[in-house]
């Protein structure tokens, strides 16, 4: 009986880890395409200054091809990981406006609903005291919560 419950033990232990696992996996898949794709465009550089006709069509379709995959691999990272890469429709009850940095926002632009709670889960560096990371439509705004001045702005952040 112990030795059966072991085993249930160590599966769910698997099971919890294998995902985490395969989502690095995908994500060095795709850099590893896009290392490939400015390789293929190196190498057309190259043929264009040294080569014939022929080898510098063959180069462009190699670049072509790279950049596609990129593309797929870019995606299916993204659609495998919604939860972080969120798109689409995001909308406040007022409209976008761009801030840049040094500016003074009202406080219902960063009321803590628009709070970012895990910055760590966005790839971004940790908020310091009395400083939160604020989502604006698709922008992230790291704003001073007492003065409301804007500290860093990251536009497009979230597609």
């Amino acid at each position: 009986m112990r030795k059966m419950r072991k085993l249930i033990v160590a599966g769910l232990l698997a099971a919890t880890v294998v995902p985490t696992v395969a989502s690095a996996q995908s994500y060095g898949e795709a850099r590893r395409s896009e290392q490939r794709l400015r390789e293929e465009q190196r190498d057309l550089r190259q043929a264009q200054r040294h080569g014939n006709r022929r080898d510098i069509r063959e180069e462009r379709r190699d670049v072509r091809d790279a950049r596609r995959e990129a593309r797929e691999d870019w995606r299916d990272y993204r659609q495998s990981h919604r939860d972080v890469y969120r798109a689409g429709r995001w909308n406040a009850p007022f409209r976008y406006n761009q801030w840049n940095v040094g500016a003074t926002l009202r406080p219902n632009y960063y009321a803590p609903r628009y709070y970012i709670s895990d910055p760590y889960r966005y790839r971004l560096r940790p908020a310091g005291r009395d400083l939160r990371w604020v989502r604006h439509y698709n922008d992230v705004l790291l704003v001073n919560v007492r003065t409301g001045r804007v500290i860093e702005v990251n536009r497009g952040f979230f597609w």
